[in-house]
């Protein structure tokens, strides 16, 4: 087993852009490494939770849902309310993303769900976004326009079952 060696706390800065540069490249892995070890010297450093919360977010596209405790985990350390609601909004909406890539048993309804969840956390990032930050009404916006075009994603309609009485 190797030790994993500990960052300098004067190189965060020069890691998280690496991270932010190797998301971007579609490299989640090791954009996800590095945000671990920026966590190790500062956790609580918010753009590395965020950025690990997107890493971990990407996996679900591909239908990997086994960081979804990790990511639920993550979000509850950021300290403002508007960014706790967007990035949950974010994984429910990656993860009906990922539901209707695998197109399995009840896939539409649970994508429909899911974006509904998405929408119901975009609003509530609304209520607290800072001054002239919109990314919630875009991602709100994305996941109805998704919805709108889609008419087979629906919710699971439950027909109420008749009892019979002896």
């Amino acid at each position: 087993m190797f030790e994993l060696k500990r960052l300098n706390r004067d190189a965060l800065a020069s890691a998280q852009e690496k991270a932010l540069r190797y998301r971007l490249l579609n490299q989640p892995m090791l954009a996800e490494s590095i945000c671990k070890d920026i966590l190790a010297v500062d956790p609580e450093h918010q753009e590395a939770l965020v950025t690990l919360v997107l890493c971990l977010g990407d996996h679900f596209g591909a239908g990997e849902s086994a960081s979804l405790p990790e990511a639920r985990e993550l979000i509850g350390k950021l300290k403002s309310e508007h960014d706790r609601e967007y990035y949950t909004g974010i994984i429910s909406e990656r993860r009906a993303i990922g539901q209707l890539r695998r197109a399995g048993h009840a896939a539409e309804h649970i994508a429909h769900d899911l974006f509904v969840k998405a929408m119901e956390h975009y609003e509530r990032a609304q209520a607290h976004s800072p001054e002239g930050n919109v990314d919630a009404v875009l991602r709100w916006n994305t996941c109805a326009r998704i919805l709108n075009t889609r008419p087979d994603l629906r919710p699971k309609h439950h027909e109420p079952m008749e009892h019979m009485l002896e």
